[in-house]
């Protein structure tokens, strides 16, 4: 029962629930992504390279024969990998530099006014500095 216990707590912290909630809607978010990327994004430069479908483009290294099968290098899909890397990652760098923006406007406004005590130590360490 105590492992249960212990189980609880450490599911009921704020940091598993938050990583939780995280990962949930980053894989979300990663589905729409690599839908965008693959029927909105790739669709047009492929037409405009000449009709190229990138998820068929790959080498391959190897012909296939009746004992073993095709070695095939799929760059294709490699490119659209990186593809949707590069958008997700300019997603989560717009995402994060709206929010550092919008914590340095709320932590400047919070900025207290210091107490009487506090102006007259500040003019103590400055007479202190003087001399």
């Amino acid at each position: 029962m105590k492992i249960l216990k212990e189980f609880e707590s450490f599911i009921m912290r704020g940091n598993v629930i938050d990583l939780a909630v995280a990962v949930v809607i980053g894989t979300a978010f990663g589905k729409i992504v690599s839908s965008f990327v693959n029927d909105i994004l790739m669709p047009p430069i492929g037409l405009l390279l000449g009709g190229v479908n990138f998820s068929d483009m790959s080498f391959v290294l190897k012909q296939a024969t009746d004992s073993s099968a095709a070695v095939v290098l799929g760059y294709g899909a490699f490119v659209q990998s990186m593809v949707d890397f590069l958008i997700i990652s300019a997603s989560v760098f717009a995402v994060l530099k709206f929010v550092n923006v919008f914590i340095a406007k709320k932590q400047e406004t919070k900025t207290p006014e210091p107490t009487g005590e506090e102006k007259i130590l500040m003019e103590i360490r400055d007479i202190l500095k003087e001399k």
